[in-house]
Order: structure tokens, then C-alpha cells, then sequence
């Protein structure tokens, strides 16, 4: 069996608002909330289970979570970002705000959700040289 990833947990101050946001802008579903879990399931499959931080955790550190979309898709997120008014930055670092990246012959942006998750979409893989992956 070749090894896939199949969920991972996103922390937030409020898991069905960020829930909510991400799946809006990507155009998923929310699921129905699964134990303390509120879970967005991607294309490809691979759950991003929404949880809620415990304060004596000491809050929440920022994650970075990219998503390999179609070029139809990258133009509807990307739709949905600026309607939104959702500042977005052409690189990790959130020095070219206002701008995508054209790597590898795709198109990418970078986005934060609520609690400051990096969010990415991404039309090739990095390193691909131009192909979809």
C-alpha cells in the first residue's frame, strides 16, 4: 500500500468559523462535526479536522497548508479571496502583497485564515517544471 496522507488536525479559536472559512473559499463542504472535530475534506480525499486550542496550550502556532488546484479553481478561490477582501501575498513571507506567483509555469497565492494559518493554492507543483504533477 503506497503511503498517503489522510487527515491532519488545524487548530483554531473556533473550529466551525474556520472551517467555514477555508471551505467557502475553496468551494469544499463542511462535514458533519465528528467527536471535537469539524472536518473539511479535500478533493484528493486527505481531511483537515478543525479543532479548538486549549488555553493551556498556550494558543496557537501558525501552520502552513497548500492546495494543488485546477487553473479553473485557482481563478474561482482567487475570485472568492478578492471578493472577500482577504489580503493575499505572491510569496510565504508576505513581502509582495497583492500579487501571485507565476512558479513553474503555474500561478500561486497566499492567504491567512482567521487564526493566521498560511493558506496556499497553487496550479503546479513546485519543482515540477511546468507539468500539473
Amino acid at each position: 500500500m503506497a503511503v498517503e496522507l489522510n487527515h491532519t488536525i488545524v487548530v483554531s479559536s473556533d473550529k466551525r468559523a474556520s472551517a467555514t472559512f477555508l471551505a467557502e473559499l475553496l468551494g469544499l463542504e463542511v462535514g458533519e462535526q465528528f467527536g471535537p472535530f469539524v472536518p473539511v475534506t479535500t478533493g484528493n480525499g486527505v481531511t483537515l479536522d478543525y479543532a479548538e486550542y486549549e488555553e493551556e496550550e498556550g494558543g496557537i502556532t501558525p501552520q502552513h497548508y497548500a492546495f494543488l488546484v485546477s487553473e479553473d479553481d485557482f481563478d474561482a478561490i482567487f475570485g472568492r479571496i478578492k471578493a472577500a477582501g482577504i489580503t493575499y501575498y505572491a510569496d510565504p513571507y508576505h513581502g509582495r502583497v497583492g500579487e501571485i506567483n507565476t512558479r513553474d509555469g503555474g500561478r500561486g497565492t497566499y492567504f491567512d485564515d482567521p487564526d493566521g494559518h498560511a493558506m496556499e493554492i497553487l496550479t503546479r507543483p513546485y519543482g515540477s517544471g511546468g507539468r500539473r504533477g
